[in-house]
């Protein structure tokens, strides 16, 4: 028996190696930077660079995983688990999990909080997470193999437009298997860390344009000696080369039911060959005007036998294409540049060798697109450079990415006050000073949101802690410090701490009160990420205008409380007709407080300060009634 030769790599045994690792949807990659420096993919088993993002469980128990699993997903299709990325962090109910319920041959079901998880015909439940660590596991192993070395360490790369949640899930998947995730970094960041480290490359502005196999995403980046800036990224985490399958299958089987009458979407043996033919026939298209589809015995004595041309498969898929040039031109606009400012375009993604889409992002950037890297290795490279970067072995080269959201906290009255801008550069961490807004205030609820509107209501709430043990004392005397940060991963962690200066006699004095959460369940799916960043744009005025009221509500607020104090405390030795005037005043300020905060009428704010003015007027010339008559005894 002949065994397959090892090939020669430039690799040194390095004390700490770290694997670069594209985690794709349809194939995942990985890879490591030798000893010239020069990041390097590191073939499987059957000596392909790439391997095929699928897990099988057989009848005998045995667990495939790759291309052995793809060989016998025909036979074993409600047990062969593909396309699993688009489900990790998602909930059941999230839109693009339903869609998927019906082009998949295995079941995806809800667990105990929801989350989608996948159940073999056997009844084992099992998660997105997990099936993505059974994937690292054989990445690991065929890097091992090679590198003839232990390795647990690695860089990991997710789409750009990952929320926390999915972040998280990523990085349990390898935790689940032993393996350390250093870092979670950004797909197309990773692609362009393999293009810019070329040193022929020249400093400037690219766009890298990420069509993979289950997710979009566009970033603009800025290479200047070694610095990687991302300026603005956009995306969609549903949207890949699988619905241009999915696609293709559906027209397949509508074609066969026209001609023989027979409805084969409820035939899961069939269902899985004829995908299998559909993602035969795009790859075939890249390279041929017309391709015929032929699949034997699919129902009986029948047979499909089906051509397809390019031209047609251009105009079935034309919407799918158009969904990525809006994100796009928001992108651009997010950068604060022009189309014209972009010095080069690089095409990652197996789907962007589909002529069409090069034509597509050709009209749009006005420029024909690099294919200088290879889009289906260029990912995993840059992720191994960072991985480089991490263990001491690569110098000189900085990654700065960036959140795609505002993130930031309720305050007083329903405002949203923001820590971290969107599009801030990661990791960083903001730290702010609030207070107190009542007298005697023993906690303080603190909600944190994730959006960009000026009332927190309109923005997406990702959690929830409280700071309680506050010492009792008048509102705005506490000093209490709210902190955000935002690790490399991307992923979300609050703190709020009491700061104030107690007296040495105080029970507070030297004991620290500081709680705080790892935000985790954000649940931000692209499509609520786009929908925040347009309606931002669209109510601009109406809510700096809001904003504004809210504001003059909150100090109308604290000075009526400031007003009723007054009245405790000297309203005895005010004349009838005084405490008369200053409550009428307080119930009528009160109500349009409340219309305000309802939204049933929202009161010139002129009006109501005017009514403030009008209280605290009366109620000082009463207080200092009080006073004379006191001195006057």
């Amino acid at each position: 028996m002949l065994r397959r030769s090892t090939p020669t790599l430039l690799f040194k045994r390095f004390k700490h190696t770290v694997l670069g690792i594209d985690l794709g949807t349809t194939n995942s990659a990985v890879a490591v930077v030798g000893t010239d420096n020069q990041p390097q993919i590191l073939e499987n088993d059957e000596g392909k660079r790439t391997t095929p993002s699928i897990v099988a469980f057989t009848k005998d128990d045995k667990v495939l995983v790759g291309l052995p699993a793809k060989r016998q997903a025909v036979v074993n299709p409600e047990n062969t688990f593909f396309a699993t990325k688009r489900l990790i962090g998602r909930k059941f109910e999230d839109q693009e999990v339903q869609r998927d319920l019906n082009n998949v041959s295995y079941k995806i079901i809800p667990n105990n909080q929801g989350d989608a998880t996948l159940r073999t015909f056997s009844g084992e439940i099992i998660s997105p997470s997990e099936i993505g660590g059974l994937i690292l596991q054989q990445l690991q192993k065929n890097a091992e193999s090679q590198l003839d070395e232990k390795i647990d360490k690695a860089v990991v790369t997710v789409p750009a437009y990952f929320n926390d949640s999915q972040r998280q899930a990523t990085k349990n998947s390898g935790k689940s298997i032993g393996l350390d995730i250093l870092r979670v970094i950004n797909e197309p960041t990773a692609a362009a860390l393999a293009y810019g480290c070329d040193k022929s490359r020249k400093d400037g502005i690219i766009a890298v344009f990420d069509l993979g196999g289950g997710t979009f995403d566009i970033s603009i980046l800025e290479i200047d000696n070694g610095v990687f800036e991302v300026r603005a990224t956009n995306g969609n985490t549903h949207l890949g080369g699988e619905d241009f399958d999915i696609m293709i299958m559906n027209h397949i089987l509508q074609n066969f039911k026209n001609e023989t009458g027979i409805d084969l979407s409820d035939d899961r043996f069939a269902v899985q060959r004829i995908r299998e033919a559909a993602e035969k026939a795009k790859i075939e298209l890249d390279h041929a005007d017309e391709i015929e589809i032929n699949i034997p015995f699919i129902s009986g004595d029948k047979h499909i036998k089906q051509k397809l041309t390019e031209a047609e498969f251009d105009i079935m898929v034309q919407p799918i294409i158009e969904k990525t040039i809006e994100p796009v031109r928001k992108c651009v606009r997010d950068a604060e540049i022009k189309f014209k400012d972009i010095d080069e375009v690089l095409l990652v993604g197996g789907m962007t060798r589909m002529p069409k889409i090069r034509k597509v992002v050709e009209q749009l950037f006005g420029k024909e697109p690099s294919t200088a890297v290879n889009p289906d290795e260029a990912v995993a490279l840059g992720a191994a450079i960072q991985g480089a970067v991490l263990s001491g072995q690569v110098k000189n080269v900085v990654l700065l990415d960036v959140t795609p959201l505002s993130l930031g906290i309720e305050t007083y009255g329903g405002i949203f006050s923001p820590l971290i801008p969107r599009n801030s550069a990661v990791p960083i961490k903001k730290e702010q000073m609030f207070s107190t807004a009542v007298d005697g205030q023993t906690g303080v609820e603190i909600g944190v949101y994730q959006g960009e509107r000026t009332l927190v209501k309109d923005n997406k709430k990702i959690g929830q802690f409280k700071l309680a043990n506050i010492p009792q004392g008048p509102k705005g005397s506490p000093q209490i410090a709210v902190s955000f940060e935002i690790d490399a991963d991307g992923i979300i962690n609050v703190s709020a701490t009491d700061k104030t200066k107690y007296p040495k006699d105080s029970p507070n004095y030297g004991k620290p009160n500081t709680v705080s959460i790892q935000v985790t369940e954000a649940g931000l799916t692209d499509g609520e990420v786009e929908k925040m960043i347009q309606e931002s744009a669209a109510n601009k005025k109406a809510d700096e205008e809001k904003r504004k009221l809210y504001e003059h509500a909150s100090r109308a607020e604290i000075l009526c409380t400031d007003t009723e104090n007054a009245l405790f405390q000297f309203g005895k030795l005010m004349e009838d007709e005084e405490k008369a005037e200053i409550n009428a005043f307080l119930k009528t300020i009160k109500e349009m407080i409340d219309d305000i905060r309802t939204g049933k009428n929202l009161h010139d704010p002129n009006t109501l300060n005017q009514k403030v003015n009008d209280m605290q007027n009366v109620c000082m010339t009463a207080i200092r009634n009080v006073a004379a008559k006191q001195s006057k005894q």
